[in-house]
């Protein structure tokens, strides 16, 4: 399970299209790629994942052999749409990034509010 999932989710289907836009990946390596950027992910957090990406059309797959004791895996590559979507996450990851990244002075209204819309706790009255 991934702490912060509702909010850190996004990211890894982000992470997901990037690597398979780069190529196939596979369950077990995405567990171990995201695991790696501090993501601890379980197989059964990641494969219903997974599988909606290709509901939605940002991954097609099919079945291959591992190797091993003839089990077969799903390989998944990003589809035109993926492509599309991590291109437009992209955009918006550099937005995003630029914005908390970079602390700006709060702006107050002539009523104390931020440029946010919140009241100022340390307005002197």
């Amino acid at each position: 399970m991934i702490e912060f999932q509702d909010l850190l989710g996004g990211f890894v289907r982000i992470h997901i299209l990037h690597h398979a836009v780069e190529g196939e990946v596979y369950g077990q390596w995405m567990i171990d790629e995201l695991a790696r950027h501090g993501y601890r992910i379980s197989p059964g957090t990641l494969y219903p994942m997974l599988q909606a990406m290709e509901k939605r059309g940002y991954l097609t797959s099919r079945q291959d052999s591992d190797g091993r004791l003839g089990r077969r895996r799903k390989i998944y590559t990003a589809t035109t749409l993926g492509r599309e979507g991590l291109a437009t996450a992209r955009e918006r990851l550099r937005e995003l990034t630029g914005e908390v990244s970079h602390k700006s002075p709060t702006i107050e209204s002539e009523t104390g509010e931020n440029v946010h819309g919140t009241q100022n706790r340390h307005r002197s009255s």
